[in-house]
């Protein structure tokens, strides 16, 4: 199907009103760095949740998880563990409010209050947190490139463009261009506008995903009345045994060789390794991007807290409601899609684009394709967003220029989008898939970040130089794994982890520990529970009336329960499109007794 010019309007409207929304908010954007950086820490908690949420439903994420939907049917909700989507809990419960306590305005800024100014190893971590957050930035606008090109090339096929394209292009290139054209319109109004027109700009993209996923899960249903799915013997079936035990040999066969390319044919080793670093990740807190941002940019504590719940609670349904019709249309009608690659192999990943442009309806069609290209152009622009913040607050007035006017920082927000967004592309030429760009970001790079950020929230005697060593023993080994390894990046996540908990801990005690002065209001500013006794007890000798936070085990029943109930939102409308009433009536049972208990343990108790 080709677009008709109803679909080509919508799309054509939407990239006006985002250019339009920029070109609005320029003015706001520029009356300081905190207006452009983080709104003013003036937006609302659900403004600012639901861009968020709208940042994490992004294009190329969606495709993944289309494909693994499609391969690996009900089994698919735990995959997304990887990224882990359960950090949003653990932030939800308390990370996010401790986080919020600061006032900083990046991740590298929070540092100054845990471990000061001055002592060895301060500058260093500093630099190295900057360093972090810049290679994951980099890493998320090239996974996010990748996608969009490989998207577009669905719907606008090269034949109908080459001739009006005055260079050539090779093939294995079209979607890399496709990637640039689009990567414009998102850079304009993300940086000529700031977080102020990222924020309003998530806002509509999440209006038109709404209705996109709610018509392409009607449809899905309307197809599905009266046929079954030919799928493998426990498709259906969220639960699994230590091997996953899907033969789709006699139905489409490419899709066994997608699993053990994958490397989840041991799914009981792979769930575990999941899990257990998912709760290392997650009690890390969130990586230095746009998700951080979003917290710090938040009014006060308590409604960091209610922001990041409030994400999964929109994500998730709408999300998988699009990602499970696709799926049932994808296999009703496999034989009609063409998901072959240049190399003649199934890209799955090819899924998504291909059932959209197949059989959506004329104007749902632009509806689903302008939510999917704001889905991209939303989590650009927030990665954009954090990756300016990091160069321009943590270097360029840091160590370059301290004492730049309002006019010169704005100029250098503008040159930093504009080179971040370059540098981002040209990662984006390197990557070979998204599947492969994803796998190093989730199961390498940030395996060398989780040990050095638990252990700043939870131990005293950690300090700057510990946190230097740390985080660069883990990096370096991220990099080298990038190239060194051919597995399955999770499964080398727990060497990664020990070799940076080891550098943590000797760098921590070559060095003396954080000034107790700074530690004491740390400790009472963001009232973090852990190993704190001593610290503890001189912030008692001086306020005999502190108290000290003894929450741990509230927080982590509440944890428990948040990761059940998202795992109801995410399995609720996968059971309805798919008929299943039986367990649609238990999950939504289980979710209404976590709302009713969660009031009273976790929104009841809310605090700044």
């Amino acid at each position: 199907m080709q677009l008709s010019m109803l679909d080509i309007s919508i799309v054509l409207i939407y990239l006006a009103v985002m250019l339009a929304i920029g070109w609005y908010y320029k003015n706001k954007a520029r009356e300081n760095k905190e207006s452009y950086l983080m709104g003013g820490k003036s937006l609302p908690w659900y403004k600012l949740g639901l861009s968020d949420a709208s940042d994490m439903f992004d294009i190329s994420g969606t495709m993944w998880m289309v494909a693994l939907c499609f391969v690996y049917g009900l089994k698919s909700i735990w995959i997304p563990w990887l990224w882990p989507v359960f950090n949003q809990v653990f932030m939800m419960m308390f990370l996010s409010k401790w986080l919020r306590r600061s006032n900083a305005n990046t991740g590298a800024e929070w540092l100054k209050t845990r471990f000061g100014t001055k002592g060895k190893g301060v500058g260093g971590a500093h630099v190295i947190v900057i360093a972090f957050a810049l290679i994951s930035c980099l890493g998320f606008l090239a996974y996010g490139f990748i996608g969009l090109g490989k998207f577009m090339q669905v719907f606008i096929p090269w034949d109908l463009v080459k001739d009006y394209v005055p260079f050539h292009v090779a093939d294995q290139y079209v979607p890399h261009f496709y990637g640039i054209i689009f990567t414009l319109f998102a850079m304009f109004y993300s940086i000529l506008g700031g977080m102020h027109s990222i924020v309003l700009g998530d806002v509509i993209k999440y209006i038109v995903l709404t209705v996109a996923c709610i018509a392409i899960g009607f449809i899905a249903v309307q197809n599905l009345a009266g046929k079954s799915l030919h799928v493998p013997e426990g498709w259906d079936n969220p639960f699994f045994n230590w091997e996953l035990r899907l033969d789709w040999s006699n139905i489409v066969a490419d899709a066994n060789k997608k699993i053990a390319d994958d490397g989840f044919s041991l799914f009981g080793l792979f769930f575990m390794m999941m899990l257990l670093k998912g709760v290392f990740a997650s009690l890390a807190g969130p990586a230095p991007n746009y998700d951080m941002q979003k917290v710090l940019s938040t009014r006060s504590p308590k409604e960091a807290s209610k922001m990041t719940g409030f994400v999964s609670i929109i994500l998730l349904p709408v999300r998988y409601t699009m990602i499970t019709g696709l799926t049932v249309l994808a296999l009703l009608y496999y034989n009609q899609l063409n998901l072959k690659g240049p190399d003649n192999v199934t890209d799955f990943e090819r899924i998504l684009p291909a059932t959209i442009n197949t059989f959506l309806p004329v104007g749902i069609l632009g509806l689903v394709l302008t939510g999917l290209l704001g889905a991209f152009m939303g989590t650009f622009s927030g990665t954009l967003n954090a990756a300016q913040a990091y160069i321009v607050n943590d270097i360029y007035l840091k160590y370059v220029n301290p004492s730049a006017s309002n006019k010169r920082i704005i100029t250098m927000n503008y040159t930093v989008g504009v080179l971040v967004v370059t540098i981002g592309i040209i990662f984006g030429f390197m990557a070979d898939n998204v599947n492969d760009l994803l796998q190093w970001i989730v199961g390498g790079l940030y395996g060398g970040y989780v040990a050095a950020n638990c252990l700043k929230w939870y131990w005293w005697r950690f300090n700057a130089n510990g946190f230097f060593w740390g985080m660069l023993a883990g990096i370096a080994g991220a990099m080298a794994m990038r190239y060194i390894t051919t597995g399955l990046p999770l499964y080398w996540w727990p060497l990664l982890f020990v070799l940076s908990l080891i550098a943590c801990i000797a760098g921590t005690y070559a060095a003396p520990p954080t000034e107790m002065q700074t530690l004491k209001q740390f400790y009472k500013s963001v009232r973090p529970w852990g190993f704190w006794k001593p610290v503890h007890e001189q912030v008692v000798a001086d306020d005999p009336q502190f108290q000290g936070n003894k929450r741990f085990k509230l927080d982590m029943f509440n944890v428990v329960l948040g990761i059940i109930g998202q795992l109801c939102l995410t399995i609720l409308p996968m059971y309805l499109i798919l008929g299943m009433h039986s367990p649609l009536l238990i999950t939504i049972g289980i979710l209404v007794a976590i709302i009713i208990i969660l009031k009273r343990t976790w929104w009841n108790k809310l605090e700044d």
